[in-house]
């Protein structure tokens, strides 16, 4: 009787270190997530501020030729990614 009593014992130990097991696993997978999705959100700002480089510099080298494009607002629109981005990486 008593390899029958350590039986059930044995198995529901071992369903409760599995149990155990996957919650563990699913905070993990949880967890993964989280960083790809703040990696892809931080991709995107770079390509972001990228785009707003070179609009800038673009900007920039003809000034003289068209004074329609606002400098400032493009240069507060890099400063509201760069705080962004600064933000992300923390």
């Amino acid at each position: 009787m008593a390899s029958a009593d350590s039986q059930p014992r044995f198995g529901q130990s071992v369903k409760g270190l599995l149990s155990d097991k996957v919650g563990s696993c699913s905070g993990d997978v949880i967890a993964l997530t989280r960083q790809v999705l703040k990696g892809s959100r931080s991709q995107e700002l770079l390509g972001q501020a990228a785009r707003s480089m070179v609009i800038q510099e673009d900007a920039i080298l003809h000034s003289e030729d068209r004074c329609s494009v606002p400098l400032s607002s493009s240069v507060e629109h890099s400063k509201n990614l760069q705080d962004q981005l600064r933000h992300l990486l923390k």
